[in-house]
This record gives C-alpha cells, structure tokens and sequence, in this order.
C-alpha cells in the first residue's frame, strides 16, 4: 500500500492505433485521465502485460467492443488512486476491458486482486490475464484434476507458462509445445515435459509420454489442423480446451472420434464476458490461486519491459514468437 494517494494529473500518455495494420499503427497520444463511475476504481499504471488479443484488436482481426476506450491494454498493475475508498491507495493487478497502456486506467473493483507481499508491480502486471483465462478454462472448463495430464500448446507463452506452473502446483503433469531448443529447455525448468514440434511430432510425444493412453485435457490456441491431431492425443474422456486459433477456426471434426473416445470440446474467451462471470472468476482465483502466487509456487517469466512509447516494438516481439514468458509496458512517471 502507499502510503499516501497520489495526486491525479489531468492528462496522461496513451496507446492507440491510428487505424488497422501493422505494429507501426500504434501511436502515443495524451487523453484527459479517465474518471471512475460506480464499483470502478482509478488504478495508476506501474506496468501493463501485452497480450495477443491486443495484437488481433491491432490488426483489425477482432473489433473494439461498444463502450470499451480505443486505448490498449487488458491487464494491468498499480495503485489504486480514486474510486471505491475501500480499495484507495491499495497495490493490485486487474483484468480490464482497455485502457492498460497508459499512465491512468479504470478497473471494475471486484476485477482487482490483491497485490501478495514479496510480488513486484512487473511481475503483478504480467499476470492477471493468464490467472483468469488459465483458471477458467484449464480448471473450470477443462476440469484438470490431480494426477492428470495436460498438453499446453503455446507452453512458453505467457499464457503457457503459468498454465504450467498452476497445472504442476495443483498435482498434474504438464506437457508442453515449444517452437525452439532455447524455449524447450525454459519450459523444463518450469518442471513441463517439453516437445519441440518442429523437430518431433506432439502426438506420438504425448502418447510416449503417457505410456500410449494420451493426455486428459489440450490448451490449445492453434486451432486449424492442430485439432485434429489433438483429438488423437486425447485420452477417453478428454477434454479439448480452445483459447485461440491461429491456424484458423473452422475445422473438419470426425464425430465418430469424439463418440467412441467419449471427448467434450470447449472453449472461451474472456473480454466478451460479464462483469458478473469475470467477478466470480475473481473470487475464485482469490481463494483458490492468490496462495499459490503469494507462496512463490505460481510466478510469471517476464521476458522484455520496455517504456509505453515502444508499445509498437512489444507487439513486434508477440508476432515473432521471440519472447519466453511476458512482454510489459511501463508508463512513465508511475511513483513507486
């Protein structure tokens, strides 16, 4: 906690696109600080996680929610500085709708999580988004359970990663898709069996790895023809979990497959949602995931931090799969 809450400027520095394109839309301009309404609070901006739906809202692949601000940004750590006086000067991490790439953002309240003593604001900020989609999907949908086995596509991601952590932390095994050596080796000493999948097939890999009855639940966020062979990695009863598709989102399914394996297919996404589901989201991670955080079990890999102005350069990094664990964006002036 602050000690004390700072004074609010009235303009801040802030990340928009000037139109749909490339990383080199992105452009920093200054917008009047933003004023909470009821159940929100002003939070001010230590760090803000970048995430591949930014890069998708970017490039025109998603539109811009009705009502949501055209500055980027869906998650964020800070301070909070207005708003709901239970939360004022209180050091949390938040979901948010837009808005993270700048000095000032709003957050629901019931969104926010408590920073736990020993975190930084850099490793705060990296985490929210991957807290709730991995809890979500990986848990209450994919219904992971102790002594299961995952396969997390995408393992060295900031997504992936964490999945790991929580999948390993919470009694499972973990088995994870990387695109290089460097990103293998990372992934292992998160303690996930690592597969290079340009060098060796994640089928036969997961099998091997399961002594032939495949794995329980897929995280996956490649889709395309990447479903298919997931499905074969299943073992009865699995459950295929996608995040995104990469690959594309209309794929041919063999329904006698799923019939004689007994799989379930689901999927979510997070910005679409409710306050009311993302609230109850909250609550869960609070009582079933904070401990993990605070203890040091659960913590995220940071690659690269750069200042706001270089948000084009952070998204450079997502496109070309460079990075190993979170990409942070770190407004200037934020008080410490």
């Amino acid at each position: 906690m602050k000690n004390e809450v700072s004074t609010i400027m009235s303009t801040m520095q802030a990340i928009i696109a000037t139109q749909a394109g490339g990383p080199d839309v992105l452009t920093q301009v200054e917008r009047p600080v933003p004023v909470p309404g009821p159940g929100e609070v002003l939070i001010e901006v230590a760090a803000a996680g970048v995430n591949r739906p930014d890069l998708m809202q970017r490039s025109g692949a998603v539109s811009l929610p009705a009502g949501v601000t055209d500055v980027f940004g869906l998650e964020v750590a800070g301070w909070v500085v207005d708003g709901e006086a239970a939360l004022r000067g209180q050091a949390v991490m938040a979901l948010v709708k837009g808005g993270g790439y700048a000095r000032y953002c709003i957050a629901k309240a019931s969104h926010c999580l408590a920073v736990p003593e020993g975190l930084t604001m850099e490793q705060a900020a990296a985490l929210p988004e991957a807290l709730f989609t991995v809890w979500h999907n990986l848990f209450e949908r994919g219904r992971l359970s102790k002594g299961e086995t995952v396969l997390v596509h995408g393992g060295a991601s900031g997504i992936g990663t964490i999945a790991i952590r929580m999948a390993i932390a919470r009694g499972a095994t973990a088995i994870a898709t990387v695109g290089s050596d460097a990103k293998k080796k990372a992934v292992e000493t998160l303690g996930a069996i690592a597969i290079n999948y340009r060098t060796d097939d994640f089928v036969v890999a997961a099998r091997d790895a399961t002594s032939g009855r495949g794995v329980d639940v897929v995280l996956d966020i490649v889709g395309g023809s990447y479903v298919t062979r997931n499905l074969d990695a299943l073992a009865p009863g699995g459950r295929h979990v996608s995040l995104s598709f990469m690959e594309g989102g209309v794929v041919p399914i063999d329904l006698g497959l799923v019939m004689r394996k007994g799989l379930y297919l689901t999927s979510s996404t997070l910005r679409p949602k409710s306050d009311e589901e993302k609230t109850a989201i909250a609550a869960a991670l609070r009582a079933e995931v904070l401990p993990l955080v605070g203890s040091g079990v659960v913590r995220p890999l940071i690659w690269r931090q750069l200042p706001l102005g270089d948000a084009a350069q952070a998204h450079r990094i997502l496109e070309a799969n460079e990075n190993i664990g979170k990409v942070l964006l770190l407004p200037a002036g934020a008080a410490a």
